[in-house]
């Protein structure tokens, strides 16, 4: 429930207004004059002002509102005859106008729908604050990390970012990138479990013409492609127990290998990891060397599920949903309180990919432009041959829009694409040419 100024110079206008908007469950502030509504304006969520008051009217109070506070809604109350003053309040960004006398239906509409559009307002700056740290998130949770992110970025040490499937420990890792002193520099992406335990050297760091069958000419590695910029070793429980000892020379000297050649190459890289796993555990279990671990984790950053920041659901959703609402082409979509109240009441053991994935789903197959608790639920696991046209449409934009993800998120790798999907690697192959994608 609000606060609500009620402004007008008639004390049986207030009382009447006042009755029909505390039985709503608000709390009313009164106002005699415009100078008193503006005083109370800190207070208060929106504002009901007659127009015609004496010294300050209306449509001056609205004009210092407007200046002094800004994001505070004003409905105003004009006589019969005097809509132009009703145009007038509109173009200095009143939320609505209402005749007297006052339709007590009609009122109670109008205030619901300006509280309604105020708090869109509202999550939409948060959303903007959010967008502009690279990373989507109000909750006391991911404050904490974010600032946490930016006192250690400009700190030239290995960092380890521990966190569930789908939390965004990559954006973390990017946002380290991008508020350090090397962020002009290289950020380069390597996924330690999307490439055979015979082809990770060479990728990791490089090799020479002849060093093995196929290597046709020298190829940088990913620490040479990251040198004076950041790497990031994405799964980095999954490197191979071979190559350990490498990155740790990699790490403690700056210096490595090309595979083929006994030359020493000196780089400059800062190494940020990134595991779903419990490395400490891989460590005791000896799959993963301890001097190398306490080498990567020198500064620790753990993102928290989405279970445990459900107050950021609502910036998440809606961000997806505006995001796949333009890649479909489609009007202006969102999301009705019940849908968002039962988005609020998932578990998401897939925190925010799963999420994603979901809002995906119920924009594709959105009917109208309000999503609803129960279209969730209508998702079918396959594709009803009686319900193609538009749908079919949608749905293929759905798999275009998965796959450019999916593609872009492991650097055009075809391999881990193919396994992050779980389909075959020809079975992505033909589904790339199908809808025009390298």
């Amino acid at each position: 429930m609000a606060a609500i100024i009620i402004a007008d110079d008639q004390k049986s206008v207030r009382f009447t207004l006042g009755e029909i908007l505390g039985d709503a469950g608000h709390t009313i502030l009164m106002a005699e004059t415009g100078e008193d509504a503006l005083r109370l304006a800190s207070e208060a969520d929106l504002i009901v002002t007659d127009f015609a008051m004496p010294k300050m009217d209306g449509l001056e109070l609205l004009k210092q509102v407007r200046a002094e506070h800004r994001g505070l809604p004003v409905i105003m109350l004009t006589a019969r005859g005097s809509e132009r003053i009703a145009v007038d309040a509109l173009k200095l960004g009143a939320s609505d106008y209402l005749l007297k006398p006052v339709d007590l239906d009609e009122l109670t509409l109008a205030v619901a729908r300006a509280l309604e559009f105020a708090h869109l307002r509202r999550e939409n700056r948060k959303l903007s604050a959010s967008l502009e740290s690279g990373f989507i998130g109000e909750s006391k949770a991911i404050k904490s990390l974010l600032r946490l992110v930016e006192r250690i970025a400009d700190k030239e040490v290995p960092v380890l970012i521990q966190g569930e499937t789908g939390t965004g420990k990559e954006r973390i890792a990017a946002l380290v990138h991008a508020h350090s002193n090397r962020s002009s520099g290289p950020f380069v992406q390597f996924n330690c479990g999307a490439i055979p335990p015979e082809l990770a050297a060479s990728e990791l760091f490089g090799h020479v013409r002849g060093a093995f069958t196929g290597a046709d000419r020298d190829r940088k590695g990913y620490f040479a492609q990251a040198d004076g910029g950041t790497l990031v070793l994405d799964e980095i429980a999954e490197l191979p127990l071979s190559l350990q000892p490498l990155l740790l020379r990699a790490l403690q000297e700056g210096e490595i290998q090309r595979v083929g050649t006994s030359k020493i190459e000196k780089v400059n890289v800062r190494v940020v990891s990134c595991t779903h796993q419990d490395l400490l555990a891989a460590v005791e279990a000896g799959a993963f060397r301890e001097d190398l671990y306490y080498r990567l984790a020198v500064l620790n950053l753990d993102v928290p599920p989405l279970r445990d920041r459900c107050e950021d659901i609502p910036l998440l959703a809606n961000h997806f949903v505006q995001r796949y609402r333009r890649q479909f082409g489609m009007e202006e979509i969102f999301l009705s309180k019940a849908a968002m109240a039962a988005l609020q009441a998932q578990s998401w053991p897939g925190n925010v990919r799963e999420l994603e994935n979901a809002i995906v789903r119920m924009v594709a197959l959105a009917e109208s432009n309000e999503l609803n608790a129960e279209v969730s639920e209508r998702v079918p696991s396959s594709i009803d041959n009686r319900s193609l046209g538009p749908l079919r449409t949608r749905i293929a934009a759905y798999e275009a829009s998965i796959l450019k993800e999916t593609m872009r998120a492991t650097g055009g790798n075809q391999s881990e694409a193919a396994r992050r999907l779980g389909v075959t690697r020809v079975t992505l192959i033909d589904k790339l040419k199908r809808h025009g994608l390298k």
